[in-house]
């Protein structure tokens, strides 16, 4: 169990909005729902490359009170870092979410 004091990071929940763009495809923009506070602990990292372009990926495990719907689709926001949700556990009163961050 966690103690809520350890909740430190202040985070922005994002969702993903997909318009047609009139050529059979969609344009991906993002809007804010909700705002959480977070524990952000990272994990790992490795050295990779990615359209030709060197860096790496930092592996975090984040944790947050429950009252929040995630999917896999959505993203947290904590001022220029962007994680992206790679897997989701709730036991009804936190959610651990494991995220990556790509660092160019």
């Amino acid at each position: 169990m966690i103690d809520p004091g350890q909740l430190k990071t202040r985070l922005v929940l994002q969702q993903p909005v997909e318009t047609p763009d009139d050529q059979g495809g969609v344009t991906r923009t993002w809007t804010s729902y909700g705002n959480a506070w977070a524990q952000v602990t990272p994990v790992a990292a490795r050295n990779s490359v990615e359209a030709d372009s060197d860096g790496a990926t930092q592996a975090y495990r984040i944790v947050m009170r429950s009252n929040f719907s995630l999917t896999l689709a959505h993203r947290l926001v904590d001022g220029a870092r962007v994680y992206t949700i790679t897997a989701i556990r709730d036991d009804r009163r936190f959610i651990e979410i494991d995220a990556e961050l790509r660092i160019s």
